[in-house]
């Protein structure tokens, strides 16, 4: 009478000692080995499939060389070829045959082509795409250093004008000048009352003169009247000292 299989998951089978460096069990080993041969039984037992049939025929068959029962073979020995023997006149042919490439999907002829084309085409749209973002970075940072650059020349004329409203109203006043030659050619008071702020701004945004205008006339007034240059920081004797001393009417003249 065969013994009962064991049951791996009754309590009997659990409460045994598989301590580390004590002895596995008989019955343990017993259990593995008959689990290994059940396992190879299986593999053996197992019904190949149609096409792995064909496999194995196929690489038996490509593995073992032509002999004379092939006609193709017999009539390249009858023409004075031999076995491991290369084509050609002078032997510079191929000594093996060309090798067979097995078409094991349901796919059509080309198929693998167009797919490989596909996969490239989308390889080269993702590097355009790429190529294009790097491009829109670059001309985002060119346009950002730009702005930047034309907000700090602003900033500039800016202060320059102001330091020129204050050298024209300092100038003027010591030639006994009350009022300027235009509102906007001396520095604009400070007025409390709240309508009297909003009347000067509506009068300096009805000029349409631009920051680098209003510059160019103002220094070009204190030249002429007053023979003083912002830049220099000076007031010449005359118009030909001016000339003669101060590099030029531009803040690019005195760089």
């Amino acid at each position: 009478m065969e013994e009962e299989e064991e049951d791996y998951m009754s309590d009997l089978f659990i409460k045994q000692d598989v301590r580390p460096g004590l002895p596995m069990v008989r019955r343990v080993k017993d259990a593995i080995l008959k689990e290994e041969k059940q396992k190879e039984a299986n593999e053996k037992n197992r019904q190949k499939s149609i096409k792995e049939e064909e496999k194995e025929r196929r690489d038996l068959v490509l593995k073992s060389a032509l002999g004379s029962e092939n006609k193709g073979f017999a009539l390249l020995q009858k023409m004075g070829y031999k076995s491991g023997q290369a084509l050609g006149k002078s032997g510079e042919g191929i000594v093996e045959p060309i090798p067979l490439n097995i078409k094991t999907g349901r796919s059509g002829i080309g198929h693998e082509e167009l797919k490989k084309r596909k996969a490239e085409e989308k390889l080269e749209n993702y590097r355009q795409k790429l190529h294009m973002k790097k491009q829109a970075n670059e001309q985002a940072a060119d346009q950002f250093r730009i702005r930047f650059k034309n907000k700090q020349e602003e900033r500039k004329m800016e202060g320059d004008l102001r330091k020129s409203q204050r050298a024209c109203q300092q100038l003027d006043m010591q030639k006994d000048i009350d009022v300027p030659k235009e509102t906007w050619y001396w520095l604009e008071p400070e007025e409390e009352d709240k309508n009297d702020e909003e009347d000067k701004e509506d009068e300096c945004t009805s000029s349409d003169l631009s920051v680098s205008e209003k510059l160019h006339i103002l220094t070009a007034y204190l030249r002429e009247h007053h023979f003083y240059c912002i830049w220099c920081g000076t007031t010449y004797e005359d118009s030909e000292d001016l000339s003669s001393n101060c590099p030029g009417d531009s803040a690019a003249d005195h760089d």
